[in-house]
């Protein structure tokens, strides 16, 4: 039950809803190129302009389609994590337009806040109405304009919208800028390890849209650094085994299985299954410390060390499993899969037509040369980078506190379970 200052209305009485430019217009007599938003510019809050379009649309148009400062960008979806996400758009000096997957909304000046809206239909609130929008009509991750007309907008008094927009800008700018400390700790870490390794991978810099590369692999031929001194050059094959371990699958008996997860994100459990539950009959065993390779994937990195709460697990002839000799600290080896040496050695031991079709072949791999510096320097190695990889983490469970705080507090705050006060207005958030 909403407070009795309060009242809920269809979204179109307190706002314009307004479509956007639709591509593949030809003929233009008098056209313009123009900057053009699209969904994935669109996030939660905010928005991501690192790779940002362009239109070609006639000039008398920019008038019609510009967006004004206070502008509500809502995405029409495309997944449902996507449906109404919304954020407020601050314009700049030159003119911007938005797609046709992307609708704005101009609030009525004094009647509805920008980032209150904008935070409602980012919300549990407004997640729920759009996907129910959605799975009534096509159950297809869409909305359409009529839909988000009726979109009932929860309505406090202006002045109260207003503190509550103040209140969750003072949180989202303690978010952003954690999440720009986090950046500064990886961007420190990739050049900690750039330089006691090699380089790492430049993300996707340069590359064109639809590149056969996945992202975790520098387009090229290989090309292994000048050996340093006291460094060997040797191949893994010198350094790695294979170490199958068959399971006998028994049907009654219960099964951890374990992934190994993309962009060298760690081994993870899978499920746990009855022997007569796991389809595929070709399974073994892991043990703590082993480095496990998917073959399907290790083309988006996929490949990590086995943790010791998975000790016993099992896997399907789907991965390499190895083991380090004594010339190879399993936890270097971790980093340098890091480098962009390391994952183009593993995409050009792979084959196959297509990125999502292609098997690696560990024997081609292990014929790679590395540069392998002494055991002990491996281990200091290790231990300067451990320390970069905890401070990371703790930045990241900062950042996951703060994202969890903020949406409880906007579940209360935007439907008035918890009223603004002036003292709340300039609180800051509390650290975890």
């Amino acid at each position: 039950m909403l407070p009795k200052d309060w009242k809920r209305v269809p979204l179109h009485t307190v706002a314009e809803i307004r479509t956007g430019v639709a591509k593949g217009k030809q003929g233009l007599v008098d056209p313009v190129e123009l900057p053009y938003l699209r969904v994935a510019n669109v996030q939660d809050g905010h928005f991501n302009l690192n790779e940002v379009k362009t239109i070609l649309v006639e000039r008398s148009a920019i008038e019609r389609y510009s967006l004004r400062s206070g502008d509500v960008l809502m995405t029409e979806g495309g997944d449902f994590d996507k449906l109404g996400r919304g954020a407020v758009w601050k314009a700049p000096v030159a003119p911007c337009l938005h797609q046709n997957h992307v609708f704005s909304v101009r609030p009525l000046i004094g009647v509805l806040d920008s980032t209150f809206l904008a935070a409602l239909s980012s919300s549990r609130y407004g997640r729920t109405y759009f996907e129910g929008c959605a799975k009534r009509s096509t159950n297809l991750a869409s909305i359409n304009s009529s839909q988000l007309k009726e979109f009932p907008v929860i309505l406090p008094p202006y002045s109260e919208q207003q503190g509550i927009a103040r209140v969750l800008d003072t949180w989202e700018a303690a978010i952003i800028s954690t999440q720009k400390l986090l950046a500064n700790s990886r961007r420190q870490r990739g050049s900690l390890i750039s330089k006691l390794l090699m380089p790492i991978p430049t993300a996707s810099k340069g590359r064109s849209t639809g590149s056969t590369f996945p992202a975790s692999v520098q387009p090229g031929i290989p090309q292994l650094p000048p050996t340093p001194p006291d460094w060997q050059r040797t191949t893994l094959g010198q350094l790695l085994k294979e170490v199958p371990r068959p399971v006998s699958l028994e049907s009654d008996q219960a099964y951890t299985l374990v992934t190994v997860r993309r962009s060298r994100g760690g081994v993870d459990e899978r499920s746990v299954l009855l022997g007569r539950e796991i389809k595929t009959p070709s399974q073994f065993w892991v043990r703590a410390g082993d480095f496990l390779i998917s073959k399907r994937q290790i083309v988006h990195g996929a490949c990590g060390i086995v943790p010791t709460s998975l000790d016993g697990a099992i896997v399907s002839n789907e991965y390499a499993v190895l083991n380090t000799h004594a010339g190879l600290d399993a936890h270097f080896l971790a980093y340098l899969a890091e480098t962009t040496y390391f994952q183009q050695t593993c995409f050009h031991s792979s084959i196959g037509v297509h990125v999502e079709k292609m098997i690696f072949k560990l024997d081609r791999w292990l014929t790679w040369p590395f540069n392998i510096p002494p055991i002990d320097v491996q281990r200091r190695i290790v231990a300067q980078l451990d320390l970069a990889t905890d401070q990371i983490r703790s930045v990241e469970n900062q950042l996951e506190f703060l994202k969890q705080e903020k949406r409880a507090l906007m579940a209360d705050l935007l439907t008035g379970k918890r009223r603004v006060h002036l003292s709340e207005v300039t609180a800051e958030p509390k650290a975890a």
